[in-house]
């Protein structure tokens, strides 16, 4: 069944869903006053070179500098970048030359070949996420409806997702018969089955685009934006052919005039396809996507089988447990344990799909003993992440069993989108016990004691439920520290959000008078 598009539009902010079945498939949030950043060009200028790490800072005006990898400086012809492409074997949405080849291209030092102080036209390959600024790329790459164009390349490539030899030949002498001006050119599979026409219009559409990017780029000084990327529904509709999409159901109606203009004005046998929604009911409450994200806020998902995954997001990488919960299977534990590792491998890769999770992924199966079950378990996996447009590689099982994925990653998660660290536990996911804050504030009691001089009284202002812990468990703390002190103690029980909450002062002797 081909999959449906849902655009809740609002000033504010944008959500786009994509359902197939009643399912969600993957959702993007895109809020006015944060455009998203992935795939923007900008002139920036070199602050910081480090040879140490073979990388350089570079300011093009956001909050945070730049980081430039050596490897993402040093412009690979996109022959290179192809080869990687092919191997990895997903299509291409931003297809700038992939990292890992630039390893086999033999290249000089950064510090050779860029200095502080230095002008450099790059893009945002990955966005800011946490604390980290964006990661950038001099190889730019423009991606279109049907190709994409890299404009230091010199080579022609084509997804191995379009696998007819006649095909692919077909698409390659379409692009060549454009001629000049050079650049490298990757045909994208939505190219599959497209008149000669559209390819070669699409192409030129493209060789434009950056024409006016670098004529900007000429006359500005850094730090200056040249390109930014369609925003998210203009994206989506560009990708529809991609993502094989029937229905695009649309709730606002400047957003829906827009994409039925973008839709005219380059691929206008897709119009069809657009519905304005006119009913009373929030459009994402009527199609179910509401309560779909709100699950995928979960860290448990359930298994059809009534087994279940843990899924544990940090900064350094993604843990997930898979367990056998209510499932206890009908012939032995080797079966069970197959599979619920089999199920979950499939809702494993939705998660990480619907959720945007990347970097390194850790997965704890359940313990298979046979290596045939292990590497069925490996082949269901590899196959549900390679359907999907993120580049993911799954590295096995290791010596502690456990399974390694490496997922690209060029945004926050669903996660990061729309939630903040709590303010209660300070984003660590859990909060001190009431035991550990009173015993905590009994040892703070001594020290403010001992810390001020003449102090006559210290006033504690603390939470209901760590006064309480005193006075059931520890009654006679409170008292004994007092007369040990030789001080008043007065408890202020407060209805604090957190238990750890909590504050001391001191109240001075007054003198005796003269």
């Amino acid at each position: 069944m081909a999959r449906q598009i849902i655009v809740n539009a609002t000033p504010e902010e944008t959500r786009v869903a994509t359902m197939e079945d009643a399912r969600l498939l993957q959702v993007e949030i895109e809020r006015a006053r944060e455009r998203g950043l992935a795939g923007s060009i900008y002139k920036g200028r070199v602050t910081r070179v480090l040879p140490g790490m073979q990388a350089a800072f570079v300011d093009v005006g956001l909050a945070k500098s730049a980081f430039l990898p050596a490897a993402d400086f040093f412009a690979l012809d996109s022959r290179a970048a192809i080869d990687a492409v092919d191997r990895d074997g997903s299509d291409i949405d931003v297809a700038r030359p992939v990292i890992a080849a630039a390893d086999e291209v033999p290249r000089p030092p950064i510090e050779e070949r860029l200095k502080s102080g230095q002008e450099v036209i790059v893009q945002i390959a990955k966005e800011p996420i946490g604390s980290k600024g964006p990661r950038v790329t001099s190889n730019v790459s423009l991606p279109g409806r049907l190709l994409v164009y890299l404009p230091t390349g010199d080579h022609i490539g084509v997804s191995k997702r379009i696998e007819d030899e006649a095909e692919r030949l077909r698409l390659q002498e379409a692009v060549e018969s454009v001629g000049s001006p050079r650049g490298g050119v990757i045909v994208r599979t939505a190219c599959a089955g497209v008149p000669k026409r559209e390819i070669q219009a699409d192409l030129r559409l493209l060789r434009n685009l950056w024409r006016q990017i670098a004529t900007k780029a000429a006359a500005a000084s850094p730090p200056a934006l040249l390109h930014q990327d369609l925003d998210v529904v203009l994206r989506t509709v560009r990708d529809i052919r991609v993502m094989d999409v029937g229905r695009i159901v649309v709730d606002d109606r400047a957003a829906y005039a827009r994409i039925v203009e973008f839709i005219d004005s380059v691929m206008p046998r897709w119009r069809p396809l657009v519905e304005l929604y006119d009913f009373d009911e929030p459009i994402f409450d009527r199609y179910g996507v509401e309560g779909q994200i709100n699950k995928a806020l979960d860290s448990r998902v359930w298994l059809r089988s009534g087994g279940y995954i843990v899924i544990d997001q940090t900064e350094a990488l993604i843990s997930i447990d898979v367990n056998t919960g209510r499932f206890v299977g009908r012939s032995d534990q080797r079966d069970t344990a197959l599979k619920t590792n089999l199920e979950a491998a499939h809702v494993i890769a939705e998660q990480l799909r619907l959720r945007n999770l990347g970097g390194v992924i850790v997965i704890d199966f359940i313990d298979l003993q046979h290596e045939a079950d292990r590497q069925a378990v490996l082949a269901a996996l590899g196959e549900a992440l390679n359907d999907q447009r993120a580049r993911a590689e799954v590295h096995g099982f290791s010596e502690l069993g456990l399974v390694e994925i490496t997922r690209h990653r060029r945004s926050e998660s669903l996660a990061q989108r729309l939630c903040e660290p709590c303010p209660t536990c300070d984003g660590r996911g859990y909060v001190k016990g009431t035991a550990t804050i009173a015993y905590e504030i009994l040892r703070r009691i001594r020290r403010a004691a001992l810390a001020t001089r003449d102090v006559r009284r210290l006033d504690v202002r603390l939470h209901g439920a760590v006064a309480s812990f005193l006075a059931e468990n520890e009654p006679l703390a409170i008292p004994d520290l007092a007369r040990e002190l030789g001080i008043i103690i007065v408890l202020q029980p407060s209805a604090e959000a957190s238990t750890e909450t909590y504050s001391i002062s001191a109240v001075a002797a007054v003198p005796d008078a003269l």
